[in-house]
């Protein structure tokens, strides 16, 4: 690999995420995502390999990123689970309100992988979800969180922060931080924080 190796692998990743956020895998021609990235077809797959292991690419760097910054954060929250919990709202608000694309792409393009791709993304998407598993049964079992379905909780709780990519603006009324406070405070109404 030449100097220019990680420029160009971004530059194919970004058009790559834009694409797919933008238009969908399928949607995506191999011609439009050369000239998003500024290359020919011919040496696209250079960089690529192919479009689905590019696609697998992203989502696995996301979910990799994404799993740990929340391990980042767990790690300076103490051992109180609503503490916890609030840095992982935190950390989830924020990348989805920073990196919208990234996860439309990660939520809305796991049926586009064949199976073997898509365990391994499935696989990642769990470990990230087993850290909020494992903060939300701790606040159950501690009493410091009341909620009868503890699973389907966290799944509504991580819909609502996720949603957060889909209408959050960045010359709006809040910013990230202040959006990512207010749904700390729902995130604790919704789990019985005490």
């Amino acid at each position: 690999m030449t100097a220019t190796s990680p420029t160009t692998n971004e530059r194919v990743e970004q058009a790559a995420t834009r694409l797919f956020a933008q238009r969908g895998f399928h949607g995506t021609g191999i011609r439009r995502l050369a000239q998003e990235s500024g290359l020919t077809s011919a040496s696209l797959y250079h960089w690529m390999g192919t479009k689905e292991e590019l696609l697998a690419r992203l989502m696995r760097s996301a979910l990799e990123r994404l799993t740990a910054e929340a391990r980042a954060a767990l790690a300076g929250a103490g051992e109180d689970p609503r503490d916890r919990l609030d840095a992982l709202v935190r950390v989830h608000v924020r990348a989805h309100a920073e990196r919208p694309e990234q996860t439309r792409v990660v939520d809305g393009e796991l049926g586009a992988l064949t199976p073997d791709a898509r365990a391994g993304v499935v696989a990642l998407r769990d470990e990230y979800e087993d850290l909020w598993r494992t903060v939300i049964e701790d606040g159950v079992d501690q009493g410091l969180l009341v909620v009868a379905q503890p699973d389907l909780a966290r799944r509504a709780v991580l819909e609502m922060c996720s949603s957060v990519a889909r209408w959050f603006r960045s010359d709006g009324d809040l910013g990230v931080a202040e959006v990512a406070e207010e749904h700390v405070s729902l995130a604790r109404g919704a789990l019985g924080a005490r």
